[in-house]
């Protein structure tokens, strides 16, 4: 008699969310552990949205336990209100545990990029190379430094489901942080593609899109991908640019553009930016920031009404 393959993310429910906030992945229990875990917390403007939805899905089952893959604020914004919600421990990468504990928000760069947070606490680290059990799954904790220094992606090599936060998506992977603030981060990203290459994938869980299970094609474009920003590594500061400042106003909704052509005057990641790759012909960071809003409401990504700017 034929058996049907087991669906690799059964036991697993995937709360696709937008650009925002990430997708959280909630890990119900298997017998005899004492509850769901939950990984990553989206934004901290849809928090009422993110409990919603944790509750539905957990349907009266306890949670035990929250986790993150990183601590860029659309992957943790929700932490505070969860802990308030459930009362669980905390978990996070390692790298970031001093500054979290000290509530250092330069160290975390949230005062850096200017992006909203709520306080939160941690009780726990993901060590990488080190080894949990959740869903009756044992998921390696595996170092995805690029996107931003001290992540982590999760791998249950059993089932061969990968969740990658934004070290990998079905078509790209997250800015590279550390080449934003100066810093070498590209061979990071290769040599996390590189082992991600040498795992046995069938389902990626990404932080942001739908889960995918042909890895292969998705490291083939990010791979095209990092290749023409180490050819061209203003490229991907015009790309962080607009990355940022769509961001910008997901956050606020809408604003006028004279007040985010300050913002981007203002916030010190865009100005060290401005300062490492300036565009030629162009004498201060307002005007690119003020050419790339208008490539963003050319391609759709944003909407000028008058003198206000939207989020589309």
């Amino acid at each position: 008699m034929r058996t049907t393959p087991q669906d690799p993310l059964q036991g697993l429910t995937v709360l696709e969310r937008g650009w925002l906030s990430s997708n959280n992945l909630l890990i119900h229990a298997a017998r005899g552990e004492p509850g769901a875990v939950l990984v990553d917390t989206s934004h901290v403007n849809h928090a009422a949205q993110t409990l919603a939805l944790v509750h539905h899905a957990l349907g009266g089952r306890p949670l035990a336990r929250i986790v993150n893959t990183h601590l860029h604020s659309d992957h943790c914004g929700g932490n505070a209100a969860l802990q308030r919600e459930f009362g669980v421990p905390l978990a996070i990468p390692p790298g970031e545990a001093a500054a979290v504990r000290a509530w250092d928000e330069s160290a975390l760069s949230y005062r850096h990029t200017g992006q909203r947070i709520e306080r939160f606490s941690i009780d726990d680290t993901l060590v990488p190379g080190g080894e949990w059990v959740a869903g009756g799954r044992a998921w390696e904790v595996i170092a995805a430094p690029g996107h931003d220094t001290h992540a982590v992606m999760l791998f249950d090599r059993r089932q061969g489901v990968l969740v990658s936060g934004d070290a990998l998506w079905e078509n790209g992977f997250g800015i590279v942080f550390p080449e934003v603030a100066g810093e070498p981060g590209f061979d990071d990203v290769a040599a996390v593609l590189d082992t991600i290459a040498r795992l046995p994938v069938q389902v990626v869980v990404p932080g942001h899109g739908s889960p995918f299970g042909d890895a292969a094609a998705a490291l083939e474009r990010a791979r095209k991908r990092l290749a023409g920003f180490r050819a061209d590594p203003g490229r991907h500061a015009h790309h962080a640019l607009k990355v940022m400042i769509k961001y910008h106003l997901m956050e606020e909704r809408e604003e006028p553009e004279a007040d985010v052509l300050r913002w981007t005057r203002t916030a010190p990641m865009l100005r060290e930016l401005w300062a490492r790759h300036p565009p030629p012909g162009m004498s201060e960071v307002g005007q690119w920031a003020a050419q790339a809003v208008q490539q963003l409401v050319a391609a759709g990504a944003l909407r000028r009404e008058g003198a206000l700017l939207r989020d589309a």
